[in-house]
């Protein structure tokens, strides 16, 4: 009897090594590689500092998660806590939220996989390295726990060397010249265009939006303290290294980058890094891109069919979904919740093709406001778990959340900024107005959820 109940909890399979490439694999994506011309042109310089507040801002967030996690480390996480600490139908609206963030942004990903595969095969239709992402990366999800663990482990290294090679060779050129006929760059080019604060400390200020968003998936190493082994020491060790180098790698590329280009140019040059490899003289630099992007994008679908297929899993053992997606395989995988998930992420790569662009983007911005909604929870969950505890028990707490409360206030307040500064864009502003829709449209629902019996 033991036994069978063990099988149906999730296996602890996954080592801190794993846990930790999965949250640096989860929030470095393909946004730095290919995406942050946006960011440098929209505050400049002062785009450093930004990142600096944004890691402080996320840090906060993973230590409220953390200490939560590590005392409670169960699967579903920030879905099953808004459950036990706010009621069944936030933690419902929770779950449902975060896997459909999910789902959109593995069904964003899998386009992009068509279109990375592409650049070397031209002649192959776009669908079929879609499809065929979407067929290895459930596969990976379907054996153990410990193999998703370990693809995921590979591919965030791959991410990394990129990012540490770009940071190595750039502050060579900065220091020795090195790709620059040994004539020393410098870091003038970081004041020389306009100043630091070329927009002002209101476009620093701006920025923290899509600063914020670049690190969207950090939160999955909650995600993983279900099967986590010894979580309470795998999973702290996890989060302070974690913080600490994607602040490193965001921050440290970016200096080496606007260091190099003027970053009023950068706009013009397409891929930053592709520009500071090619001025080293690699003539292959494009295509080095392209595998270290296509990795990334893979990274992300292999996350997000791991995260969903877990979310849905909680569900059902919550009773806000079908029984059968809380069903699992002979390795302790939710074997129809990754599957489920993997079909939506099927249906995504044909409506991307079918319906009007229009419709995918409103789609989509449930993704932004999924991940503000998911945020801000695990900001009040921990805040209602450390209410909850009697002093004696807060003083034993294995991974407390640092200057509580004052921390996860002033993160809530950061966040509330974020929301302020999206409804000053015409674009960011749908995701407003589409977010609490999506809500509205799952509370209808609600009363006619399967239940637990």
């Amino acid at each position: 009897m033991h036994r069978q109940e063990n099988q149906q909890e999730l296996r602890r399979g996954l080592k801190e090594r794993h846990i930790q490439l999965i949250a640096i694999g989860g929030s470095i994506g393909v946004g730095l590689f290919l995406g942050s011309s946006a960011a440098i042109q929209a505050a400049g310089p002062s785009l450093l500092i930004t990142y600096f507040i944004g890691g402080i801002v996320v840090f906060c967030l993973l230590r409220a998660l953390g200490e939560v996690a590590v005392a409670i480390p169960i699967a579903g996480s920030f879905s099953a806590y808004a459950h036990r600490f706010f009621g069944p139908l936030t933690g419902y609206l929770t779950g449902w939220t975060y896997w459909f963030m999910w789902v959109v942004t593995g069904m964003a990903e899998i386009t992009a996989v068509g279109v990375y595969v592409n650049y070397w095969l031209p002649e192959l239709p776009q669908w079929i390295p879609a499809l065929l992402a979407v067929i290895i990366m459930t596969g990976v999800n379907l054996v153990a726990v410990e193999t998703y663990g370990e693809i995921e482990f590979w591919f965030a290294l791959i991410k990394i060397i990129a990012i540490i090679t770009l940071i190595m060779s750039g502050l060579g050129m900065i220091m020795f010249g090195l790709g620059n006929d040994g004539v020393p760059i410098g870091i003038g080019h970081l004041w020389q265009h306009g100043g630091f604060f070329p927009h002002g400390v209101s476009g620093a200020i701006m920025a923290l939006s899509m600063v914020l968003f670049s690190y969207v998936g950090i939160e999955v190493i909650g995600v993983t303290a279900g099967e986590a082994k010894e979580p309470e020491k795998t999973l702290p060790a996890a989060i302070n290294k974690v913080f600490w180098r994607i602040l490193l790698f965001y921050i440290g590329s970016l200096y080496v980058i606007m260091s190099i280009y003027p970053w009023n140019e950068l706009g013009h040059v397409g891929s930053p890094f592709v520009a500071v490899f090619e001025k080293l003289g690699i003539s292959s630099a494009a295509d080095i891109m392209n595998f270290v992007v296509l990795s990334a994008a893979l990274s992300s679908c292999n996350s997000g069919v791991f995260s969903t297929g877990r979310m849905l899993y909680t569900l059902a053992r919550q009773g806000e979904a079908p029984a059968l997606l809380g069903k699992l395989n002979s390795s302790q995988v939710p074997v129809w919740g990754v599957l489920v998930s993997a079909a939506f992420l099927m249906v995504g790569v044909v409506l991307n093709y079918f319906i009007p662009a229009k419709v995918f983007t409103y789609v989509t911005s449930i993704g932004t406001f999924a991940c503000l909604w998911v945020w801000a929870i695990i900001l009040m969950v921990q805040i209602k778990f450390r209410r909850s505890l009697p002093p004696a028990v807060v003083a034993k707490l294995v991974y407390p959340m640092p200057l509580y409360p004052l921390s996860g206030i002033l993160c809530l307040i950061m966040l509330a900024l974020v929301v302020y500064i999206m409804s000053q864009d015409s674009d960011t502003a749908l995701s407003l107005w589409i977010g609490p829709v999506w809500l509205l449209g799952l509370m209808i629902f609600y009363p006619v959820r399967s239940r637990k019996t």
